[in-house]
């Protein structure tokens, strides 16, 4: 495989930014580099401005989740199984257990963080010194300073845990090594630490921000983030019980003995997040992105919507699917067709080049691509039948076949399913057509006027035109599992060198709105009892399972109902293992490859048992004769995998562990 060229994005930056506006983003840290030329900085809100913005741009970037992701990433996850290098794929290295505390792998966030944080403490301790700012300027840079300085301990409680704390010091760069000696806090201080600082960042910064503006924070977006962060915070890994005591009960802070992670279950914690998730709700500024459903009267007849299932209610979105297309409701929010100004599901979000960049990976060979990003059959299984059964569920009753192929050619919301598809990948809910290249899949790839290279049925048995046999040149540009994520994948999308190929824009949704209300849905579940929760911007909210059941079921059936899926059913609520469970289906299935996995399976406390499965595909050594049978992959980056329970927190790197004896290590590295 030809390395790609690595790609610098701004985060918190879209690149929707107007010409004349474009220097305001740029990194202008070089031009203050000492304490001198940092005094120029607050000469004028230009500058401080062009600072704060360079700042900002230091920060990891959320959207490199598929390669050169200093965040672990998708292939960090059972999401995703690549062949491709870990050079490239930083996330695989952790799960080839070849990261260490002397060598991250090129996922060392924790030194980009704190660079951020002392230059938001340079700008609210200095920020005065600008005479030219009005007070309107003078408050918004001070809210995105400290939404810039949360979002840098988020970013560093979610990769390591707690953080080392430095509030609002400005600390020299030459003095003794003890004027650094600094112990970490606990990972509730570090949560609520956090919160505090995106509750002020709200109180500042505006509620809508311009269209030229795409990709800078709003106060909706510090919201949803606290929401984020509490929902973790309660979560069984951090909040007591046996997962916290698996993890970190033995993990003490040397210089006093507290625990890092408290050992004792505090149900309070999932009301903080269930009102954190309520106020956004409550806000009534977001919804879920739908599409108007087509019918035979109204357009093409290739182009019309798929019928609903008779157990998915037809009334109107939100109590219902009857007005909208599930398929393009889904699909267009990250292929590129939805203008992001125009979603408004996205809480917050930027354009992304790096995804843009790594559909490439998606693509076979012969189309340009890399056969690369690939799904393991645990995905594929996940997904639910039309009618929201499972494939157990479906098989039983006669509906799910892994044997035969369909006679059937089916169009719906412009999609296509072939005569010939094989019988399991027939009938299945919206989200798996958005989603997942299988053998037999037909790609569009409409950019491309070479009729060879456009309109294609993509094969991934030995012999078929993405098969194994086609990666001579470069065994690992083949498909692996017998499938590929076509998430992010346009229509037009295509990667083939000429003849007008092209590939439109991508968004990466940083926070939506869907995450919200399955968040909320999650941390209702699991409130035994009744608690009053007071938000530091006032909403006072009383919460239980007894009390907000019906609630969290309508929130969360918006998201069933988007997909054309059924409402939750009795069985599904009846208790709160029961709905756990589905909570955790469906975040799997709707936030599949958007960097939400890495995260949950750590949260829920069950990084073992997930990562511990085997990983399996079709059987692509074949051909067609015998392609479609379950097979453990027979590589040796499966056969090397590693999972160790230390793997829920990365290390900190030696070097910054020996320069203060306070700090101590991650357990397990």
């Amino acid at each position: 495989m030809i390395r790609m060229k690595n790609l610098l994005w701004l985060a918190l930056i879209g690149v929707m930014v107007v010409a004349t506006a474009c220097e305001d983003f740029l990194d202008v840290d070089e031009y203050f580099d000492d304490t001198l030329k940092y005094d120029s900085v607050f000469v004028s809100r230009q500058n401080l401005e062009r600072y704060l913005w360079g700042a900002a741009g230091q920060l990891p970037d959320e959207s490199a989740i598929f390669g050169n992701d200093v965040l672990p990433g998708e292939t960090g996850t059972d999401e995703i199984f690549t062949l491709m290098t870990e050079g490239l794929f930083h996330g695989k290295a952790l799960t080839l257990g070849l990261v260490s505390s002397s060598n991250l792998r090129g996922m060392n966030s924790w030194d980009p963080c704190y660079r951020v944080i002392r230059k938001a403490n340079t700008i609210l301790a200095r920020i005065n010194e600008c005479k030219d700012l009005t007070a309107l300027q003078r408050s918004e840079i001070i809210g995105y300073a400290h939404f810039m300085r949360g979002y840098a301990y988020y970013m560093i409680m979610s990769v390591y845990g707690p953080a080392v704390i430095v509030g609002d010091e400005v600390y020299d760069t030459n003095r003794d090594a003890d004027y650094y000696d600094h112990g970490r806090a606990t990972f509730d201080e570090t949560v609520d630490y956090i919160c505090n600082e995106l509750e002020t960042a709200a109180n500042y910064i505006p509620d809508d921000v311009p269209i030229a503006n795409f990709g800078r924070p709003n106060k909706g977006a510090a919201y949803a983030l606290i929401a984020r962060v509490r929902l973790h915070a309660a979560s069984p890994a951090f909040n007591g019980g046996a997962a916290a005591r698996r993890y970190f009960g033995s993990w003490t802070r040397s210089t006093d003995g507290a625990q890092y992670v408290s050992q004792t279950y505090d149900e309070n914690k999932w009301a903080l997040a269930a009102a954190a998730c309520k106020r956004v709700i409550d806000m009534n500024r977001y919804r879920l992105h739908t599409v108007e459903r087509v019918t035979s009267a109204s357009g093409d007849a290739t182009d019309v919507t798929a019928p609903l299932p008779s157990n998915v209610s037809d009334a109107d979105f939100p109590y219902g699917a009857g007005n909208i297309d599930p398929y393009k409701s889904y699909a267009n929010m990250f292929n590129g067709t939805t203008y992001p100004v125009q979603n408004r599901e996205l809480i917050w979000g930027k354009t992304s080049g790096s995804i843009q960049g790594f559909t490439q990976q998606s693509f076979p060979i012969y189309m340009g691509g890399y056969n690369g990003m690939c799904l393991p059959q645990k995905v594929i299984d996940e997904f639910r039948m039309e009618n929201g059964k499972s494939i157990e569920q479906a098989r039983a009753d006669g509906e799910y076949s892994e044997t035969g192929v369909s006679r059937l050619l089916r169009y719906f919301s412009g999609y296509r399913v072939l005569r010939g598809t094989h019988n399991m990948y027939v009938n299945r809910e919206m989200r798996f057509y958005c989603c997942v290249g299988y053998n037999g899949c037909y790609w569009p790839a409409t950019s491309c006027s070479n009729q060879n290279f456009r309109q294609q049925t993509i094969y991934y048995y030995n012999g078929g035109n993405a098969g194994r046999d086609k990666a001579i040149q470069e065994p690992r540009n083949q498909c692996i599992t017998g499938y590929v994520l076509k998430k992010y994948i346009h229509p037009e999308d295509n990667w083939y060198n000429g003849d007008g190929s092209t590939r439109t824009s991508k968004t990466f949704p940083i926070i939506r709105y869907a995450e919200i209300l399955l968040s909320y849905a999650e941390a209702i579940n699991h409130l035994n009892s009744s608690h009053t929760v007071k938000l530091p911007s006032g909403e006072t909210y009383t919460l239980s399972r007894a009390a907000n059941l019906e609630d969290a079921k309508f929130q969360f059936n918006q998201v069933r109902f988007r997909a054309g899926m059924p409402a939750l059913s009795e069985e599904e609520t009846a208790t709160e293992e029961a709905m756990d469970a589905a909570v955790r289906h469906e975040r799997f299935i709707e936030f599949l490859c958007e960097g939400r996995r890495y995260y949950d399976v750590r949260r829920w406390g069950i990084l073992e048992e997930v990562e511990s499965e085997p990983i399996t595909g079709m059987n692509i050594e074949s051909d067609a004769s015998n392609y479609y049978v379950r097979t453990i992959i027979n590589h040796s980056d499966y056969r090397n995998r590693t999972c160790d329970r230390k793997m829920v927190l990365l290390p900190l790197e030696r070097n910054e562990v020996r320069k203060s004896h306070s700090l101590d290590q991650n357990p397990g590295w």
